[in-house]
């Protein structure tokens, strides 16, 4: 995985802008350690940070291609797993090679089928590619949106990156929040709304679209979706076609010059691609290595809950044994959950999730002192349905995303009403600003005619935590382990894999009744019968008392600052009694996340000097722009 930059400018000759295109890549140093590059010319500059995985000789970036007086240049960040398919298609086309690189098969496919390259590819990425015979830039984002790809415009001027804080080291991006970002950053719930950039006027590429950007405008395309259709294989040829996929998926994306690993939480997801990676692993005479995150203390301090059954770590033995991996557990303490709080935020770019996050950062800095890639079982819960939600009538028929149905909308909305200022509530509209997020998703739900009312409905849901959910947490994957320079794969995001199980209907998904029943049959041959029937179990946190008052003790910092930037937004009496104790009657909607999330706006707001428009809200620190 790498980092990417680029500027291109219809008015303004870049060819003595390198130092502004090495300002902007040197901010993304974290997702591409091992080199850089960069490439000028009248009306395009592109820079590029990057992590080899493949070809480390060769695969250099930006790449260069030139056909007679015609040139094309790209910056490319992801892994194209056909590629070697590609190659040798495009060699029968007449196409010649220098390297063995993927970014070299990236760049002849547009060089043969030009913007519909993209229909070619099986992988995660995104990329800018200039031609300057056509005068145009393409900027392009994987199917499901692994690999995150920002840009403004600014008059004639178009800026890209991997990365808003790239943008910011442009002087013509400024941090800046307009009405949607603050509702945004004020909106605790997991949420995310496509192509919503952060800052004022800076966007997403959305999953699955292509841009082309000219002197005329810029042209944007969905390139992939989900399509509705009839599921006519039977339960054997789904559980068998599904099985013969994973398998191929997981050989493709085992395929890297450095060393790959798995991570493995004891679950059904990461279980399953832990066994067929170790097969394959075990063919070439080789062990694989396995990583699970846990806490100091975590069995003495664990409480079950309907999020977390029962702890990992007797299941990772389990299947680490069953399968031969050579297993490792990095144990996380709280004093670094404590010291590291702020990675998140300033991995995104703004606030994110907590602990989470931060552990998920601690894991991967272990990690990749053995390791540059690792296979995650991120996304089978969203494309097979894992959650509670899928099989319940009742929350299905709630007009609002179900995991905020599952909270308990009306009560979990009136908690947080309670958070901020009377001014801040009147200018985000929580509710309304929800409810217009959820009409825009329905609104885009691929229908399929005569389905029944449940399963129309079903149908939503699925589509609702593909395209608003889990963006999410492929989000925080990349962030936290492009923040050590490693790099993810996520095998169940293969489109050809979400296409097909987009159509399977529900008493299929949740056969043997259980979430996921169909996965869990196609496990069935590489895992224990026990570890094939485990429940569902959410990603690890830490319940360590220190822990939760370690976060109390940063909130109760802040709150006693009369300069700290998030004051004029919260309600202070509130936090304070809540770091008093004395507001039990909200324990069911406020735990420690909110709290690690005012940290992180408080953090946010100082460090990138945010300025609010068309607020009266002030701070010493918001007026700094």
């Amino acid at each position: 995985m790498c980092g990417i930059v680029g500027w291109v400018d219809w008015e303004r000759d870049l060819r003595n802008q390198g130092e502004v295109i090495e300002k902007m890549a040197n901010t993304l140093r974290h997702r591409g350690p091992d080199a850089k590059g960069s490439w000028l010319s009248a009306r395009a500059a592109l820079g590029h940070r990057r992590l080899i995985v493949i070809d480390p000789e060769c695969g250099l970036q930006p790449m260069i291609y030139k056909a007679g007086e015609h040139t094309y240049a790209l910056t490319y960040n992801g892994e194209i797993y056909n590629y070697r398919e590609l190659r040798k298609e495009l060699e029968a086309h007449g196409h010649t090679f220098q390297t063995q690189s993927d970014t070299e098969v990236l760049l002849h496919t547009y060089l043969e089928w030009k913007e519909n390259c993209v229909l070619h590819l099986n992988g995660i990425f995104a990329f800018g590619l200039w031609d300057d015979h056509q005068q145009q830039l393409l900027l392009v984002r994987d199917h499901l949106g692994v690999k995150p790809l920002f840009y403004a415009e600014r008059g004639s001027a178009i800026l890209f990156a991997s990365e808003p804080k790239a943008l910011l080291a442009h002087g013509l991006v400024k941090a800046e929040l307009d009405g949607e970002g603050l509702a945004e950053l004020f909106n605790f719930f997991p949420l995310h709304k496509p192509g919503f950039g952060i800052f004022h006027n800076v966007y997403e590429v959305r999953p699955g679209h292509r841009i082309i950007f000219n002197r005329n405008g810029h042209q944007i395309t969905q390139y992939w979706s989900l399509h509705s259709a009839p599921h006519t294989d039977n339960l054997e040829t789904t559980a068998e076609h599904i099985r013969e996929l994973l398998k191929d998926i997981v050989d493709r994306q085992l395929v890297a010059d450095v060393p790959v690993v798995t991570m493995l939480s004891g679950g059904l997801d990461s279980s399953g691609l832990t066994a067929l990676a170790a097969k394959e692993f075990e063919q070439q005479g080789k062990q694989l290595q396995t990583y699970s995150v846990d806490f100091k203390e975590s069995d003495e301090y664990f409480v079950p809950s309907a999020i977390h059954e029962s702890l990992d770590a007797p299941w990772v033995k389990r299947v680490s044994e069953y399968v031969d991996t050579q297993h490792h557990t990095i144990t996380v303490d709280n004093p670094e959950l404590l010291e590291n709080i702020l990675v998140p935020m300033y991995m995104h770019d703004f606030p994110g999730y907590g602990q989470i996050e931060t552990s998920m950062y601690l894991l991967f800095k272990a990690m990749k002192q053995h390791a540059t890639v690792a296979l995650s079982g991120e996304s089978a819960d969203e494309i097979f349905g894992g959650y509670s939600w899928f099989g319940s009538e009742d929350l299905l028929h709630i007009s609002t995303f179900p995991w905020i149905a599952a909270f308990g909308k009306t009560d979990v909305v009136q908690g947080i009403s309670s958070w901020f200022t009377p001014e801040i509530l009147e200018k985000v509209k929580l509710q309304e600003y929800l409810a217009q997020r959820y009409q825009e998703a329905i609104a885009e739900v691929p229908r399929l005619e005569g389905e029944e009312p449940l399963t129309a409905k079903q149908r939503e849901a699925f589509y609702l935590n593909l395209t608003r959910f889990l963006p999410i947490l492929l989000d925080r994957k990349d962030r936290m382990s492009m923040a050590v320079g490693f790099e993810v794969r996520v095998p169940f995001c293969d489109y050809r894999l979400v296409d097909y199980v987009w159509n399977v209907p529900w008493k299929m998904k949740f056969i043997d009744n259980i979430e996921k029943g169909i996965l869990r049959r196609a496990f069935a041959d590489v895992l224990p019968e026990d570890v094939c029937r485990r429940r569902k179990s959410g990603y690890p946190t830490s319940q360590h008392p220190r822990y939760m008052q370690g976060v109390r003790d940063l909130v109760l910092q802040i709150l006693n600052d009369p300069n700290a930037p998030v004051l004029p937004f919260i309600n202070v009496p509130f936090f304070k009694s809540v770091m008093e104790g004395k507001a039990p009657e909200l324990t069911h909607v406020f735990n420690v996340n909110p709290l690690e999330r005012i940290i992180q706006i408080n953090s946010w707001l100082q460090d990138y000097h945010v300025n609010i428009l068309g607020s009266n809200i002030s701070a010493p620190e918001l007026q700094r722009v």
